[in-house]
């Protein structure tokens, strides 16, 4: 890609979509252009189609228009199923009319079996049934994810199908009623500090183990594929080690300065137990990630703390 070419990202203002957009508006980048910013309706085939003949993009990074954690996924199931397969038909459909020269689609580590044994490997795919707490929005994803596939081997486009682990970073969602375990833990510590609460409660019983890829991460790794994978195949993209979400809550307790009694409500869904990617061969092709877990979280958190 070259400062001239016309980058089209697609996303919900989330970790992904403002991590690229960062990336490419500060090295001056001239045509980069995202669904959110451009106020584009990517539930409207016919709208996506006309934005393509004005825009001609020539590479689309294709993320999730609807995500969250497990209480936005079970509030909003109907929501997450049918405006991400809306999303991804229109733009897989529009890219191969517009002969853009790459497409990038990112799908989830949800996609994957929920006995798939970790660390998770690519080939795992369709081989059991899902998580049930993300299940619409992990069949969304795995539609696009063929879609793909499909619309690569019967009509050419190119296109990339990278499967990250949970981003996060500057520019996350941190609403606690919609943000993943990150977002949401670093917002609810914030707050406890800032309010002089005596504790802090953290959903399920803590035991959960969860991967995270900070942003600036996910765009070198992100960039390096599209460089060196050319095949019709997933590809993990994550760092390689999880941590359970007690220590998780630990580690931003320290960060955050709170010295309180964290609780874990135990009523509450842990979800997934274990969703840990096997990254080999994002790895062997030369790529590693860069910014470790505790370096990362302090980055969100003061980043978070700059926004209040």
């Amino acid at each position: 890609m070259q400062r001239n070419s016309r980058i089209l990202i697609i996303g919900h203002h989330d970790s992904l979509e403002n991590s690229l957009w960062n990336y490419f508006s500060s090295r001056r980048f001239n045509h980069v252009y995202t669904n959110s910013r451009n106020r584009l309706d990517i539930l409207s085939q016919a709208k996506v189609l006309k934005f393509f003949k004005e825009i001609r993009p020539e590479y689309i990074f294709l993320g999730s228009v609807r995500s969250g954690g497990i209480v936005v996924n079970q509030e909003h199931a109907a929501e997450f199923i049918y405006e991400n397969l809306q999303a991804q038909n229109n733009i897989i459909h529009g890219a191969w009319k517009a002969k853009v020269k790459k497409l990038v689609y990112f799908a989830a580590s949800c996609v994957y079996p929920l006995a798939a044994k970790p660390p998770i490997k690519e080939n795992s795919l369709l081989q059991g049934r899902m998580e049930a707490t993300s299940e619409p929005y992990s069949v969304a994803k795995l539609a696009g994810l063929k879609l793909c596939q499909t619309y690569r081997r019967q009509y050419g486009l190119d296109s990339t199908v990278i499967v990250p682990t949970t981003l996060y970073g500057p520019g996350s969602d941190t609403d606690v009623q919609t943000a993943h375990v990150m977002g949401a833990l670093i917002a609810k510590f914030h707050q406890a500090v800032e309010k002089k609460y005596k504790e802090v409660v953290v959903w399920g019983t803590g035991k959960p183990r969860r991967e995270f890829l900070y942003v600036d991460d996910f765009v070198q790794g992100v960039l390096f594929l599209m460089k060196h994978y050319h095949s019709d195949e997933i590809i993990n993209l994550g760092v390689g080690s999880d941590v359970t979400v007690k220590n998780l809550a630990q580690l931003i307790a320290g960060v955050s300065g709170f010295k309180g009694k964290i609780v874990f409500d135990t009523c509450k869904t842990d979800g997934a137990m274990r969703k840990l990617l096997d990254s080999s061969r994002v790895q062997k092709l030369g790529w590693k990630p860069q910014v470790g877990l505790q370096e990362g979280i302090k980055n969100t958190y003061t980043w978070y703390s700059s926004l209040i």
